[in-house]
């Protein structure tokens, strides 16, 4: 079991902050929630405390970030991409500023908090903004790439982490295969195609374990980047595989699923089958009661592609 991607996050961040004072982090009342304690000890002047107050967060980083810092602003994904939307829009979206805003507890993360602590919508909100870049880690090796890559990368960034622990998808070494807009495929396939992204990487590619065992070859794909999203590793699932199944903790509308049935069905269309939280209210409980009840947990999700698989 690897740590949670919010430890991955604000490890790196302390990391580059070290070697480059023009990295600052913003939050609002969030430094337990987003682990930053070690941030705000070592650096106190790296550090900007908006108060439960999201939208003045935003609106100060991306003030921050005209006059030439790098801002990470820290807080929980769905008061960050509910609350301060309009913030988002148009101080950091519209105005293309370099802010980078980092979701923490996304999905389902919070559990038993329930429905006004999830974050299901977040993506299809921030991907249909323009100049932003919509980034979901895996696990906290991938989270460390990101956030390294982020520090680097110029324009407005939403990357989206969960809160609980996560198993490892990926390798110190694995870091050399990743590119923003460029998908990894963890397997190939010639049956069918499993997309995914964030922390459902991992019950995914179990999933394609389990159906290698039943004779179904299914290839594997972690699209860690929703926008700019990896048309031609999609067109070419498309092509070589006879359906696509995508698996994502958002809402079936807008994220994931939708991002990829846009690419199929103007380029080579093949049935798609989009795996996420239903048109409902939500209900509360730890991932692993939640996941199984919507079919997130790498069980539900093989015997789900299996039957997919006969139908096409």
């Amino acid at each position: 079991m690897s740590k949670a991607c919010r430890r991955a996050f604000t490890d790196t961040l302390v990391r580059l902050a070290e070697k480059d004072p023009r990295i600052v982090a913003v939050t609002s009342d969030a430094r337990g929630s987003v682990t930053l304690g070690e941030f705000i000890k070592r650096f106190p002047e790296q550090f900007i405390e908006a108060g439960i107050a999201e939208q003045n967060e935003v609106g100060v980083a991306a003030g921050a970030a005209t006059c030439g810092l790098i801002p990470f602003v820290c807080a929980p994904a769905p008061f960050l991409s509910a609350r301060s939307l309009e913030q988002i829009k148009v101080d950091v979206a519209y105005s293309n500023t370099n802010v980078k805003i980092c979701g923490v507890s996304g999905g389902l993360s919070y559990g038993a908090l329930g429905g006004s602590h999830h974050a299901i919508g977040d993506i299809a909100v921030m991907r249909t903004m323009a100049n932003m870049t919509v980034l979901l880690p895996a696990d906290a090796t991938e989270t460390e790439w990101m956030t390294e890559t982020l520090a680097g990368f110029e324009g407005p960034v939403y990357m989206r982490m969960g809160r609980n622990p996560v198993e490892d998808v990926y390798t110190e070494e694995d870091k050399k295969k990743f590119e923003i807009g460029k998908a990894v495929m963890l397997r190939d396939g010639n049956d069918l195609t499993l997309i995914a992204a964030g922390e459902m990487v991992w019950p995914v590619f179990k999933a394609a374990e389990i159906m290698q065992e039943k004779g179904i070859s299914a290839r594997v794909l972690d699209m860690h980047t929703i926008k700019p999203l990896d048309e031609g590793a999609i067109q070419k699932a498309a092509e070589e595989t006879r359906g696509i199944i995508t698996v994502e903790e958002h809402s079936i509308y807008g994220g994931l699923g939708s991002a990829v049935a846009e690419k199929v069905v103007q380029a080579h269309p093949v049935p798609v089958k989009i795996i996420g939280i239903p048109d409902e209210h939500i209900i509360a409980g730890e991932s692993d009661e939640v996941f199984p009840y919507y079919g997130l947990d790498y069980l539900s999700i093989a015997g789900t592609a299996m039957r997919f698989v006969e139908q096409i």
